[in-house]
């Protein structure tokens, strides 16, 4: 990564990544989860928080105002350094496949158990608003 990437992506697991990744992880710790099972939530976590990040930067590049229901280009309007800026839409789009492939893998080994957490990190990198 260069260093312009590695403080985008530090900045988002600081912000809705942090969230996510909790999130993902307080069930773990909740139910009592091994070590193994722990990390792959919180990994699972740290990849859909970027897939979430990733996908409203693309949508406030790509989407109208009207579909988003809130206004949009305000990154590029305000020089924001953002990964879509960085590499562009194409690049954001085949990045999205690759972590919910990643997501499906690290929840592989809990099986049907895990197929809400499996759909969620479809949703967040194929919605469009």
């Amino acid at each position: 990564m260069s260093p312009d990437e590695d403080g985008i992506v530090m900045l988002q697991a600081m912000k809705t990544g942090a969230l996510i990744r909790f999130g993902a992880e307080a069930g773990a710790i909740i139910a009592g989860t091994g070590d193994d099972e722990r990390a792959r939530l919180h990994r699972y976590g740290a990849v859909v928080g970027l897939a979430f990040q990733l996908a409203d930067d693309l949508l406030d590049l790509t989407a109208d105002a009207e579909t988003m229901g809130k206004a949009t280009g305000k990154d590029a309007g305000r020089g924001k350094g953002t990964l879509v800026a960085l590499h562009g839409p194409e690049w954001a789009e085949n990045r999205l496949g690759e972590l919910v492939h990643e997501a499906e893998t690290l929840l592989s080994p809990f099986d049907e158990k895990a197929e809400t957490l499996v759909e969620a990190a479809r949703f967040v990198a194929q919605r469009r608003n």
